[in-house]
């Protein structure tokens, strides 16, 4: 007797086989027609659909937007594989390289692969539309991480697994007002500036807004504080190019009392353009988002310099749970992803609890093991 997930992996091989052709891509026809029994197993002899409930045998695409170059996406990569190998899942990963035509004939190369359910690191969230339609035709379950899509493609996606940037930044703007007081007192004027990616990127939004929310929150019980917020800096997230606006900005403000940097990776040009504008040391105060290790051993070696805080976005726990989600997409198991965006739980280090939270063999805080 056939069953229902496996009848509807057959149908589900013979449309991609029909949506191949009419890309002429016929090499990768013949891929796709070779899977799909009707005995339970696949026609290579591979798991049966009834093992792979449980992840065994479980084949995942994974389209990732890039890895050179980048330590989050490394590790947000190796927390994905860690889960698969837990639950005796395989990972099919491809990278794009910051290419959204090549994630393209990425997912199409998964599609003819004929894989279970695609996790997608989209490049572009609107540039792969073509690519999301192609997945829902194939009959494959489609799990987005770190990036999200466009609104007008999310119908078409079973979850979205990242952490909340808001909620997180405001996790870094409590503890920076907190500190702030401490180090400053309860009255007076306080300069903040921020530095984000690029000028207009929804991640630097989510993330300085979330930040003065926090720091809002607390600094609304002292009436006797004014903060200015002087213009958000952009620093390309990248630690060279962050140094030049904050020595900028800190030359013109000279009694400037916080950097919030949107990005760990920038951390080490933010603290040259400090030093280089003579600022460096008791007299400002410096929060970070990323959770980034080398932060939390700066905060353990040096708990009372200007490193206070960082906000953790966990790359390593966020690839895990799209695998985990990736298996309850599978499954059909809307239970595990009711609102089609699920937000991993996220902490703030600071230097009272940086012991917790520093293991040198990795690059970024994470909460599983």
């Amino acid at each position: 007797m056939i069953s229902t997930i496996s009848t509807t992996r057959v149908k589900r091989a013979r449309r991609v086989s029909t949506w191949i052709a009419v890309a002429a891509a016929t090499a990768l026809v013949l891929t796709g027609c070779a899977r799909g029994g009707t005995d339970g197993t696949d026609s290579a002899g591979g798991a049966n659909d009834e093992a792979k409930k449980s992840g065994e045998g479980l084949v995942i695409g994974w389209s990732q937007r890039g890895i050179s170059g980048s330590d989050w996406w490394k590790t947000l990569v190796e927390g994905g594989q860690s889960e698969a190998d837990k639950m005796g899942a395989k990972i099919e990963l491809l990278d794009a390289n910051g290419d959204t035509v090549r994630q393209n004939a990425d997912i199409q190369t998964l599609i003819a692969k004929d894989v279970d359910v695609v996790i997608m690191n989209a490049n572009d969230p609107i540039g792969v539309g073509a690519s999301v339609a192609a997945l829902k035709e194939a009959g494959i379950p489609l799990v987005t991480v770190n990036s999200n899509l466009d609104d007008s493609l999310v119908p078409d996606m079973f979850c979205y697994v990242a952490e909340d940037q808001g909620y997180t930044g405001a996790l870094a703007g409590k503890v920076a007002a907190e500190k702030a007081i401490e180090k400053f007192g309860d009255s007076g004027e306080i300069k903040v500036v921020g530095i984000g990616g690029f000028p207009g990127d929804v991640i630097s939004d989510l993330r300085f807004n979330g930040f003065m929310t926090g720091y809002e929150d607390v600094m609304k019980q002292y009436q006797g504080i004014t903060t200015k917020k002087l213009e958000t800096k952009y620093g390309e997230w990248k630690p060279d190019k962050a140094l030049a606006p904050i020595r900028d900005v800190a030359t013109a403000n000279p009694d400037l009392k916080i950097v919030y940097s949107m990005s760990d990776v920038m951390h080490g040009g933010i603290v040259q353009g400090l030093k280089q504008a003579g600022i460096w040391g008791d007299g400002v105060l410096v929060a970070g988002y990323d959770g980034g290790m080398n932060s939390v051993k700066e905060m353990l070696d040096n708990p009372t310099g200007p490193l206070q805080a960082t906000a953790s976005n966990q790359p390593w726990d966020q690839g895990a749970t799209a695998v985990r989600i990736a298996l309850a997409a599978f499954n059909e198991d809307r239970s595990a992803c009711p609102d089609k965006t699920l937000f991993i739980e996220t902490t703030v280090v600071t230097p009272e609890n940086a012991a917790e939270f520093y293991k040198p063999e990795d690059t970024y805080v994470r909460a599983s093991n």
